[in-house]
């Protein structure tokens, strides 16, 4: 087939569209992004983990004043509603704004690389040779070719569901609500409290506003979420006049669920491979990491041998993870570790 392009993302979150700037001095790259400037934040605390500063730090790059956030909190505040117990621990998290720092990834793309936003992609075709991606923008359908196709595309992937259709990856609702913040002092917590959810909640100050959110299974997620509010309301947390609600899908996979992500020219990398870290749900580190090497895996003689080849370490690293999340969501164990004081402050 004679293609449009070499390559096709679908999806600019961190990690598509740090690929599409490593891609683009060597392949011709169409990137489609279902989201606008003025739309399509995603529920997300807005912290950048040490991981995340490292994989940056390996690109060069540094964060511009504007994506910061407001204050710089260096501890975290943990509150376990099964035991009653609260401690605080010390974590070098930068608060930034999420949706700033995502289009400050896009506007480090090159023009080389044809990007187009408000683009929601509508099938998938494997044609002899590579693909056909269908889509509408602005409710004008279209459609390009590429010898590859990468599903950058989040935790609903349609690359995943079309060419892995057998792959499930567990998944919860994240809900988070803003408030303006009238706490006394700037705060970032989270809490743990397994009537409601075997995952985690958050709350943290950013820019006048207090956010508070969590991971809940997918049945009844706003009615766990409403719960935890009302038995928190007795620890003084106030969440009256909420601002805003959101609401998203989120991925966090468990034993056996982070298969090799490259097939026959499809290539899934960040969320749409399930690269969530399963004890904390951060993401933006494993998406910069398998930006970096899918892009070296996409110029080699063999892109999808060389790309499961090549993240193995970090799928292995993901997995490893899981052997935390005993010590942070069994409550009995939690409850031990929070009573030794193990590097609390």
């Amino acid at each position: 087939m004679n293609a449009d392009y070499d390559v096709i993302i679908i999806g600019l979150g961190p990690a598509g569209a740090a690929l599409a700037r490593l891609l683009a001095p060597y392949m011709r790259v169409l990137a489609l992004d279902r989201k606008t400037d003025s739309s399509g934040l995603k529920p997300c605390g807005g912290l950048l983990a040490p991981d995340a500063q490292k994989a940056l730090a390996r690109f060069d790059l540094t964060l511009p004043n504007g994506v910061l956030a407001d204050p710089q909190i260096f501890s975290v505040s943990v509150l376990d509603l099964d035991s009653g117990l609260a401690r605080r621990y010390q974590r070098f998290y930068i608060n930034m704004d999420r949706h700033k720092f995502d289009r400050w990834l896009r506007s480090l793309i090159p023009a080389s690389v044809r990007v187009r936003e408000n683009a929601v992609c509508t099938r998938l075709q494997e044609r002899e040779g590579g693909f056909t991606v269908h889509w509408r923008e602005k409710d004008i359908r279209q459609e390009a070719s590429a010898r590859y196709i990468v599903g950058a595309d989040g935790a609903s992937s349609l690359v995943r569901q079309t060419f892995f259709p057998a792959r499930h990856i567990r998944r919860y609702t994240a809900v988070q609500q803003w408030f303006t913040d009238t706490r006394p002092s700037p705060s970032y917590g989270c809490v743990f409290d397994s009537q409601n959810t075997d995952c985690y909640s958050w709350y943290l100050s950013k820019d006048g506003y207090w956010i508070f959110g969590g991971a809940y299974p997918q049945q009844n997620s706003r009615a766990h979420f409403e719960n935890q509010k009302q038995k928190l309301a007795a620890h003084g947390f106030d969440f009256s006049r909420p601002l805003k609600t959101e609401a998203c899908q989120v991925l966090r996979p468990s034993w056996g669920q982070l298969a090799a992500p490259a097939r026959n020219g499809v290539f899934l990398t960040g969320e749409a491979a399930g690269w969530v870290s399963p004890s904390s749900l951060e993401g933006i580190s494993s998406a910069l990491t398998g930006a970096r090497l899918l892009a070296r895996a996409l110029q080699s003689p063999s892109p999808e041998k060389t790309y499961n080849r090549l993240t193995l370490p970090l799928r292995l690293k993901l997995q490893a993870k899981l052997l935390k999340c005993p010590f942070l969501y069994r409550p009995l164990l939690r409850r031990l570790v929070m009573q030794s004081g193990l590097q609390a402050l």
